[in-house]
């Protein structure tokens, strides 16, 4: 062929000119869920994979996070199940007890009503009849992304059967003594009246002031300090350290509690730092997790001072007040007393705030439901250390352990109406019986379900066995439990996975509820920033969906999937990523138009060029260097891989290097035909776990088979022809230099010019067409006149550049460049000869000089050489 005819391929009627994601995935992710790919049979003979989904909120919608997590997922079980495996990722909600009524209570105040105005059984009613028509829109943003779930398994944690296994698990756990109920300080919201685990506490530096107040007089005299000042209503006592000297004639005395008619005790307790402020704590057993135990070590009373709403109930002139209309009243009036010695105003400490109303959160002494932990924890620590469980990255592991070896007993009721309801009967002599699902509570005057509601993370705890069917010994629990792998972020090692942790040991017998626990950062901005709407750097993933593609967002994503790592992103990420897209579909249609093809057999090695054998061999190294960074779970380190092995080594070298066979015709372009369909088919398949949408496309185009996602994962064939790598690496290099020359001249990378080239030194003849053609080289003429010489690894490239550049100005710019390299050389050679210096410089400054001096040395050779080949001007 012509070169006229090269830039006129035929037209391939089956492959648009351009991609357009929005016409091609919503169309494919339907087409996947009704050919049941995503289903999982419990009957077949495969061996299993199964991931739970991390169960999203039923209020919420897609994150980033939630894109990030859930791309790793996907690309984990679409891999899987093109390896063989009966594949399940196991999808569903959590019910998100507070969330979810909170979303309905806000409605119901619109239409100026409480739920204490409908009545628990109605309210609960109003909340399922919410999340039937408002909640999950999750599920349709899954979709959007390409989550591979098997949508008929769908769960919900309060649907039938999940309900059971929590009634189920209750009544295990109390009838072994592993659930109780007693008095204990718990975080509790004033806006949600209801008590909130850990994770729903979100701390932040507020503005607050710190007041040292003094107790008692004269020599019975003690200085406090507090940002709390409104719960000295309630302290029981003061505590020094047992060895301070300053207060030992203090101990076992009692002082004046200003502002009351009461005296409080003076305490010793190892838990107060003697260097801390003036060594002595106000001690508040009802307002404070470490005065609580103070107070069980002492004997001493709890005194609540507010309500649940936080508002002061001490009889007084402080009782109705909130708590900080108290402070700020309490502080005055002990200012009017002479009683405080300091102030600090503003005085920046961390305090925590309700994640779901951020309102300031009030340590309170509540009647709550507890498991006792200390056997459960010591099994889900042994599991670990055993190797029953793995934990990815290891270094996590002292995470895990700091946690687990020292978990408290687990608040586990919340004051709610929406959730598990506890099941146990209070009766009316105060006999307490915890119900099963398949028994019958006692019925009679004076019985009464208790009100509270469980912990969601009670119920998400059972979630990798509940949803498989149990207490029923189910095929589906027989088949895919163990979990293969739970994927999930750092952030709730502690809370989620190490109550599945405890739970899936207890119900199972030993058996723990997954194999791997593989941990993931969490997606902050392009500057490390946490996104937040509050922060205004908040990204709404489905907006770059529509402006980019499912693909472009998934890449972007496992690009950044560092195990254990935070993932920083931005836009311009995306749009690259979208580019690559966009290269993967351009370079896959012009080679379907010039003869790459899946039909029949590889030809014979001794029929291929080395290019052909070259691009072989690299993709059976990138196939085993996939499978081996997969098992690693290193997404951003596979995903690098095969960026640069699809758009480096396969469209932007054997693609440019096949042309001129392509274009020449005959059996040559036959066999190298055969060899790029071959590896466009592989990568295809290697790229789809991780941009499933446009790999699909293309690949049932090349193959004309049903879908990539239910192909062969690529295995390496054990190809490799070292010789052929050497060889086309020493094309790359002559290439690479004559490219970098021609950009230093300033020729445009299209530009064509004269060239005459010598290869006779080198085992490159065979290539000359293809280096021409990817140089831009034209024949040398008559006319052709050498202004340029260039000696390039072992191969002559000579260049007329008549005409193309300014000889006079090119000439002028190189020479100032290698003066200021020359310049560099000489400062880095004085500072290494210079012994003091050598002799007081840090080991990585001194490396950084030598490696000035290396770039300059690198630098002259080079400039020198392009104004050698400079013509004479």
């Amino acid at each position: 062929m012509t070169e006229n005819s090269q830039a006129q391929p035929a037209a391939n009627p089956e492959l648009p000119t351009q991609y357009a994601p929005a016409e091609v995935e919503g169309k494919l992710y339907e087409r996947w869920v009704e050919r049941g790919y995503f289903e999982a049979d419990e009957k077949s003979g495969k061996p299993p994979y199964t991931i739970v989904i991390p169960p999203p909120n039923v209020t919420g919608s897609l994150h980033l996070g939630h894109a990030f997590e859930h791309t790793i997922i996907d690309a984990l079980t679409r891999r899987k199940r093109m390896q063989g495996y009966e594949t399940l990722w196991q999808p569903g909600m959590d019910h998100a007890g507070i969330a979810t009524q909170n979303v309905v209570e806000r409605e119901l105040a619109k239409e100026g009503k409480s739920r204490h105005d409908l009545g628990r059984e109605a309210f609960v009613e109003r909340v399922w009849q919410w999340k039937e028509e408002s909640g999950g829109q999750i599920s349709g943003q899954m979709r959007r992304l390409g989550d591979g779930v098997a949508w008929s398994r769908e769960r919900f944690t309060m649907d039938d059967g999940l309900s059971d296994a929590v009634q189920t698990i209750f009544k295990r756990l109390f009838d072994d003594g592993l659930i109780y109920r007693a008095e204990r300080i718990i975080n509790w919201c004033p806006r949600c009246l209801t008590a909130i685990s850990d994770i729903e506490v979100e701390y932040q530096d507020d503005d607050g002031e710190l007041v040292s107040i003094k107790y008692g007089d004269g020599d019975e005299t003690l200085v406090v300090a507090t940002t709390r000042a409104e719960t000295m209503l309630g302290d029981t006592a003061v505590a020094v350290h047992p060895d301070d000297e300053r207060y030992a004639h203090l101990v076992g005395r009692r002082i004046k509690l200003p502002l009351t008619d009461r005296t409080i005790p003076v305490v010793a307790d190892t838990h107060v730092d003697p260097e801390f402020g003036t060594g002595a704590v106000k001690v508040t057993p009802a307002h404070d997790p470490n005065d609580f135990e103070i107070g069980r070590r002492h004997d001493l009373p709890n005194v609540t001072v507010m309500d649940e709403r936080a508002v002061i109930t001490v009889p007084g002139p402080f009782q109705g007040l909130d708590r900080f209309e108290a402070r700020s009243a309490i502080v005055a009036a002990l200012r009017a007393d002479g009683r405080i010695v300091a102030e600090k105003r503003p005085y920046v400490h961390s305090v925590g705030h309700c994640s779901r109303c951020k309102t300031t959160v009030e340590p309170r002494l509540s009647l709550q439901w507890w498991v006792k932990v200390e056997t459960l924890a010591k099994e889900a620590g042994d599991a670990v250390r055993d190797g029953r469980v793995t934990i990815h990255p290891k270094e996590m592991e002292s995470r895990y352990f700091a946690w687990i070896d020292n978990l408290n007993d687990w608040n586990i009721s919340r004051q709610l109406w929406w959730g598990h309801r506890i099941p146990v009967w209070h009766g009316p002599n105060g006999e307490t019986v915890c119900v099963g699902p398949n028994d019958e509570p006692p019925t009679g005057e004076g019985w009464h379900q208790d009100t509270d509601v469980l912990d969601t993370w009670f119920s998400s705890g059972l979630w990798p066995f509940s949803t498989l069917g149990w207490p029923e010994q189910t095929p589906s629990l027989e088949k895919f439990y163990p979990n293969s792998v739970l994927v999930t972020g750092y952030d709730i090692l502690f809370f989620w996975v190490a109550r599945m942790m405890m739970f899936g040991l207890y119900a199972m017998d030993g058996t723990p509820p997954f194999h791997t626990i593989a941990l993931h950062g969490m997606v902050r901005d392009q500057f490390g920033k946490k996104m937040s709407k509050s922060f205004g750097n908040a990204v709404d993933p489905l907006d770059w969906m529509d402006k980019y593609g499912a693909d472009a967002v998934r890449f972007t994503l496992a690009r950044g999937a560092n195990p254990g790592v935070d993932v920083p992103i931005g836009e311009d990420w995306v749009q690259g990523s979208r580019n690559f897209a966009n290269k993967i579909w351009n370079a896959t249609r012009f080679a379907m138009m010039n003869g790459a093809t899946v039909e029949g057999p590889l030809p014979d090695a001794s029929e291929m060029s080395a290019t052909d054998r070259w691009i072989l061999s690299r993709l059976n190294e990138t196939v085993a260097q996939v499978d081996a960074l997969y098992e690693d779970y290193q997404f951003a380190k596979l995903s690098d891989a095969l960026f640069h092995f699809a758009w480096d080594e396969v469209f932007d070298w054997y693609v440019e290097l096949s042309k001129t066979t392509f274009f020449a015709g005959g059996e040559q372009a036959k066999v190298s035909g055969r060899v790029l369909g071959e590896v466009l088919d592989v990568t295809l398949r290697l790229l789809h776990p991780i941009v499933p949408f446009v790999t699909e496309t293309l690949w049932t185009t090349l193959t004309g088979k049903e879908s990539v996602v239910v192909a062969d994962w690529p295995a390496d064939s054990g190809f490799r022809d070292q010789a052929a790598e050497r060889e086309i690496e020493h094309l790359q290099q002559v290439v690479t230099e004559v490219r970098r020359f021609r950009a230093d001249q300033g020729l445009q990378s299209g530009q064509k010019v004269p060239g005459r080239l010598d290869l006779s030194a080198t085992p490159l003849a065979a290539h000359e067409a293809a280096i021409r053609q990817v140089l831009r080289l034209q024949a040398a003429g008559d006319d052709f006149h050498a202004t340029a010489t260039l000696p390039v690894a072992g191969a002559t490239v000579a260049l007329d550049l008549s005409g193309t550049i300014d000889v006079a100005a090119e000439r002028k710019r190189l020479t100032k460049d290698r003066d200021a390299a020359e310049k560099e050389k000489q400062q880095a050679v004085a500072k290494l000869g210079n012994e003091a210096f050598l002799a007081k410089a840090p080991d990585n400054v001194v490396d950084k000089i030598r490696g000035r001096l290396s770039k300059a040395d690198a630098d002259i050779e080079r400039i020198t050489a392009q104004l050698a080949a400079l013509p004479e001007s």
